[in-house]
């Protein structure tokens, strides 16, 4: 048995994120749920007690704050503990990228324990869910909204630690070398794309040099670098407009990375360019000229 207070809502299926049910128990001794599936991903969050969560083949002792995630069609049991039942919040989820994000908080089938420090927060978002319970548009954002925080919280702890490491190795670098190729024109450092991915510079220093075979530094560089060659190439701008459309607001900062990188000077390069023959037509010059000069209008 169960003192439970459990909502149960209708959302269109074809939603992003959308939330399904959510509540709060307080249980007996030896309440149980299952083995049983249900047809949407739920995540219950221990706020006190302990009890034990069972999925696949492995059993899981769990105690105050501590979740786990039930996955979809996936025969689950839990049950409290006889000495020191729980008392949990539960939010069961849906929509078109539900099993995207579960990915990206590290749960799984495989891995579906998390671990957070802010209990009362995660208390108070489910609350605030229960409390906005009617089928108004205000009452729905409000609730759709909660779920994201409540993800987000979950994100927050330390869940994102049990994820495999060479999958998130890879995945660290994967979004790290994204950033850089959205952002090389901006001023950025190796801290601001440690930052990015949420990991200390020493560490992604490490996963680039093992997954790509140079440091973080070496690569931007040589990425910018790389565009500044294609300025070079394709256009007739000025040295200083390269070095500023490629993240360098010092031309000569620019310039000797630039002749550490191809052993010449940018414009010795644009020189034997252009002897070469270059690259492209004009009409393709022009319009890559006007690119650039908009985005430094702006």
């Amino acid at each position: 048995m169960e003192k439970a207070y459990k909502l149960e809502f209708t959302e269109e299926e074809s939603d992003d994120l959308y939330v399904y049910c959510c509540g709060c128990s307080q249980t007996l001794p030896h309440h149980s749920f299952g083995p049983a599936v249900k047809p949407h991903y739920m995540i219950h969050f221990i706020i006190n007690g302990k009890g034990q969560f069972s999925i696949g083949s492995q059993t899981y002792p769990l105690e105050s704050g501590y979740g786990f995630l039930i996955v979809p069609e996936e025969l689950a049991y839990y049950e409290s503990d006889e000495n020191d039942p729980w008392t949990y919040v539960w939010v069961g989820f849906g929509g078109k990228h539900a099993g995207e994000i579960v990915g990206e908080l590290g749960l799984s089938l495989q891995q579906p324990i998390f671990k957070s420090e802010n209990i009362n927060g995660i208390y108070d978002i489910v609350k605030d869910m229960m409390e906005h319970n009617t089928f108004s548009v205000q009452d729905v954002l409000r609730r759709n909204g909660s779920l994201s925080l409540f993800l987000s919280e979950i994100a927050g702890g330390s869940s994102v630690s049990m994820r495999n490491d060479a999958g998130s190795a890879n995945n660290y670098v994967q979004q790290a070398l994204s950033y850089i190729s959205q952002n090389y024109y901006n001023p950025i450092k190796v801290t601001d794309v440690a930052a990015y991915v949420c990991i200390n510079r020493s560490y992604l220093y490490t996963l680039f040099q093992k997954e790509i075979g140079m440091s973080p530094q070496q690569y931007l560089t040589s990425f910018r670098i790389a565009k500044a060659v294609e300025l070079l190439q394709l256009t007739s701008l000025p040295i200083e407009s390269i070095a500023i459309s490629c993240g360098y607001s010092d031309p000569l900062v620019f310039s000797k990375a630039f002749r550490q990188e191809k052993g010449v000077s940018p414009s010795v390069f644009r020189k034997d360019a252009m002897r070469n023959g270059g690259r492209g037509n004009k009409e393709h010059l022009r319009e890559v000229e006007k690119f650039i000069a908009g985005k430094q209008e702006k």
